[in-house]
């Protein structure tokens, strides 16, 4: 009778009672309980190179090959991203600052090259517009600001919040786009009143501030997108909660495999820098 509500043969069903039971060992439950935790830690947004980095980190020996085949046992599957769109504009009116990067997004230490950019999120009360400071040494979010304008403001107010959590020396590079609110004449005076130097990407050019740009995708695809976004309070919250994990846990190869704030305190260590 349950062959026949289950939609097996008998000889199936007997097949299955005479086969052995796997046995899993303490630490291959372990490993499984870790995958799937850093998995959901992340939003369901970890690749195989990155979850394998994560593991290996806690003392897992595995390859990729092993973490593909893992996250396929254990149906951890990742969402693909969508393409990348302007989101900014100047006005042909305003000054541009030189490109003093040129792509060089390596700087030999904290507080030499900051970058910023804006983007625009959607919550069910409506848009709002990001704009973030980054530490390109480190890839360190250090500044924020959430509004419901585009305005200079947006990306005054966060930039002095990461001036006033890092206090830089002078000649400080803040490297952006070609928008209106980095070209405008109440930020280029910012600029200049703290001793810092603008520079500028080429126009229409993304991959001029890609590392930022990194960031964005991270956050939309891996982060927000996955979960409702009802009111722009709930948002704000879930984006200084991804900002926060960003900082602290997630792995950045051009830090060696380090999150942002334990680069910094690997440099710390070996430099002095405080």
């Amino acid at each position: 009778m349950s062959c026949r509500v289950m939609l097996v043969s008998k000889s199936a069903y007997y097949a299955w009672r005479k086969r052995p039971a796997v046995i899993i060992s303490a630490q291959t439950l372990d490993l499984h309980r870790r995958a799937k935790a850093l998995f959901k830690e992340s939003r369901d947004s970890l690749g195989s190179r990155e979850l394998g980095k994560k593991l290996r980190k806690e003392g897992f020996e595995i390859t990729r090959y092993q973490v593909v085949k893992l996250m396929k046992r254990l149906r951890l599957i990742v969402k693909q991203r969508i393409a990348y769109k302007v989101t900014t504009q100047r006005k042909h009116s305003d000054a541009v600052a030189d490109n003093l990067l040129n792509m060089n997004f390596n700087p030999p230490g904290p507080n030499k090259v900051w970058a910023g950019d804006i983007t625009y999120l959607r919550s069910g009360e409506g848009w709002q517009y990001l704009a973030v400071v980054m530490d390109l040494c480190g890839r360190r979010i250090i500044g924020w600001h959430l509004s419901s304008r585009m305005t200079t403001d947006l990306v005054e107010q966060a930039f002095l919040k990461a001036y006033g959590l890092r206090q830089p020396p002078k000649g400080l590079v803040f490297h952006s786009d070609r928008g209106s609110q980095y070209t405008s004449k109440c930020f280029r005076k910012l600029l200049k009143d703290l001793d810092c130097r603008a520079s500028m990407g080429d126009v229409g050019a993304c991959w001029d501030n890609a590392v930022v740009e990194r960031f964005f995708g991270s956050l939309k695809h891996d982060w927000l997108f996955k979960i409702e976004q009802p009111t722009r309070e709930h948002m704000k919250q879930d984006v200084a909660a991804y900002i926060k994990y960003y900082n602290l846990e997630r792995l950045h190869s051009s830090n060696g495999d380090q999150s942002p704030i334990e680069f910094e305190n690997s440099f710390r260590n070996v430099s002095g820098w405080a």
